[in-house]
């Protein structure tokens, strides 16, 4: 008897609180800062602004090391990080062309 009590007592106030604040959230809206950075002009922009702005903008990229020995395999492992670590959902197709964009452009 108790028990039926204290559950009714606890539905009640969940229905309440359901009907008080709603049984959906409101949609949110973001105001992004306006871009500081943008992808430069090369081989397969399009693949790279396909798969890499989901998640990070063009800064991500022209803060990574610059220099001779930063080129495919440097890049390659950069993609494949994003991929195997963060879940980049990156088709296996599109690796080359985005190694090939990010080696031959930064």
């Amino acid at each position: 008897m108790k028990r039926r009590l204290l559950f009714a007592i606890l539905l009640a106030i969940v229905l309440g609180l359901i009907l008080k604040y709603g049984a959906s959230a409101a949609p949110i809206s973001y105001n992004l800062p306006p871009e500081t950075a943008a992808f430069k002009p090369g081989p397969n922009l399009d693949v790279v602004m396909n798969n890499c702005t989901g998640c990070h903008s063009a800064d991500y990229i022209a803060t990574q090391p610059r220099g001779p020995k930063f080129k495919s395999d440097f890049w390659r492992a950069e993609v494949t990080k994003m991929i195997k670590v963060y879940g980049a959902p990156i088709a296996e197709a599109d690796v080359p062309k985005i190694v090939e964009y990010l080696a031959a452009t930064y």
